[in-house]
């Protein structure tokens, strides 16, 4: 249980919190960051595209042969049989 003469936000020295209660250095240096950033998410979406584009050829390669031929030959007989039609 808190103590009702306690402030949620008291400092325990107020000398040495910066003037205006805002470190200038890390405001500054967490802008810089941000800056530095930016270009992630480019590379980000170029990476996934890369990724999509190669299972899209992995996925055409495997179905537009023998055995994607059997594979979807069997799951389209079996899903008929599930609904009674085949």
């Amino acid at each position: 249980m808190r103590d009702a003469t306690t402030k949620p936000f008291e400092l325990s020295d107020p000398t040495s919190a910066p003037a205006g209660g805002i470190d200038r250095s890390t405001a500054d240096r967490s802008t810089a960051e941000r800056r530095d950033e930016r270009g992630i998410t480019t590379a980000e979406y170029a990476v996934g595209t890369a990724a999509g584009a190669g299972l899209a050829g992995l996925l055409y390669t495997l179905l537009t042969g023998g055995f994607g031929d059997k594979l979807l030959t069997t799951l389209f007989d079996h899903v008929l049989s599930l609904l009674g039609i085949g």
